[in-house]
């Protein structure tokens, strides 16, 4: 069985899911089950860390795995769709919100629901490395350690634009430099600029998904919702 825990904010909340669509998007969500055997699910790392990448973790759930049982092309579809879920650690409510949000825009809907994806809040802070996980991420985000451009902010998808600054309170700003110092070595994407003495992190540019630890066929995910 799959647990979540669930609040809504009030309607006269700040921010929201979209910049110019604050709407009924206050929705947050937190799967409250075992992480790694979504990856075994999906058969890909859904986050790129030892307990989700090591070889045995991906394998299909039971004894026998999956071993003579050939997917149909809904099944395909789904699998891709949930990687990205599972990923960014979002409802399916949410997701299909970035769907409808992706095909009204200009460009590629595949493309532009990567770029939607990895703008959430708590997906730049996983990307600039100063925490290790998404969970991690919406927990910081949630219990309001936050600042985007200097206002708290504590939801986690919201959307951040070029030109915004991602600082933290200094209660939490122990917990970060200790989180930086364990994910030495990581790998900062182009779009982000991060100053570690002071724990900064700004947006440079549009957001580009080449940190996503697995392969994902975004015409299936949209081909799903048509």
């Amino acid at each position: 069985m799959v647990h979540y825990a669930t609040r809504h904010a009030p309607p006269d909340a700040p921010g929201g899911l979209f910049d110019e669509s604050r709407g009924d998007d206050f929705l947050m969500a937190r799967y409250l089950g075992p992480k790694v055997k979504l990856s075994r699910r999906v058969g890909v790392p859904i986050e790129d860390i030892p307990k989700h990448t090591a070889r045995r973790q991906l394998n299909a759930p039971g004894m026998h795995g999956y071993r003579n049982r050939r997917p149909k092309d809904y099944g395909i579809r789904l699998t891709e769709k949930q990687k990205l879920r599972y990923h960014y650690s979002i409802l399916e409510k949410q997701f299909r919100r970035y769907i409808v949000e992706a095909s009204r825009r200009k460009g590629n809907t595949g493309d532009v629901l990567l770029q939607l994806l990895e703008s959430r809040l708590d997906n730049v802070l996983r990307r600039s490395g100063f925490v290790r996980t998404i969970w991690a991420a919406r927990q910081t985000v949630v219990h309001g350690h936050v600042l985007v451009n200097g206002k708290k902010a504590d939801k986690p998808g919201i959307a951040i634009k070029p030109g915004d600054v991602i600082t933290f309170k200094e209660g939490i700003q122990k917990v970060i430099r200790e989180n930086m110092e364990s994910l030495a070595g990581h790998l900062v994407p182009d779009w982000i600029d991060v100053n570690p003495s002071d724990l900064t992190s700004t947006i440079s540019g549009q957001p580009h998904p080449d940190r996503i630890p697995f392969e994902v066929n975004t015409n299936l995910i949209v081909e799903f919702y048509r």
